[in-house]
């Protein structure tokens, strides 16, 4: 009997906001990521009545879906069919409350040696803010917060 590779899981990491559409658009721009174009999906589900519109927006030119933004990698697979990346992908979606405490997973961006405080300062242009410079024998890196307050770290 032989023993077959297994297929890697599928995966996406979703973040809650209060507005899918600027963490998306920020995250895209810090990650140099895509935003997702679901517009012909959307579109689709508007004309078999099974999306009602007030649940899309306007975005970029396009349809979106009112409630969820994904950004993905731009040299992954993506579905034609829907537009959703198939590959390192980050999916917004809103919800009622706001963020209360700190987060349990956060992402760190690696810019390359000697290029944190470059990027640093790119990102503090893209809308955020750095909380702590931190110093220690391991490593230094930048805590920051996205536009809603979420917490990464830049090494």
């Amino acid at each position: 009997m032989t023993e077959s590779t297994p297929t890697p899981v599928h995966w996406k990491l979703v973040i809650d906001c209060a507005n899918p559409q600027s963490q998306a658009d920020f995250w895209a721009a810090a990650l140099h990521y895509k935003v997702e174009d679901n517009n012909a999906f959307i579109e689709r589900l508007l004309e078999l009545g099974v999306l009602p519109r007030e649940a899309t927006v306007e975005f970029h030119a396009r349809l979106a879906f009112r409630d969820l933004v994904g950004v993905r990698h731009p040299d992954d697979p993506y579905d034609e069919d829907n537009g959703a990346g198939l590959g390192r992908r980050l999916l917004f979606q809103r919800v009622p409350e706001a963020k209360s405490v700190k987060n349990r997973l956060h992402l760190d961006l690696h810019p390359g040696k000697g290029r944190r405080a470059e990027e640093v300062e790119r990102l503090r242009e893209l809308g955020a803010s750095v909380q702590r410079e931190v110093k220690e024998p391991g490593g230094e890196w930048a805590v920051m917060t996205d536009p809603e307050g979420n917490e990464f770290c830049v090494q």
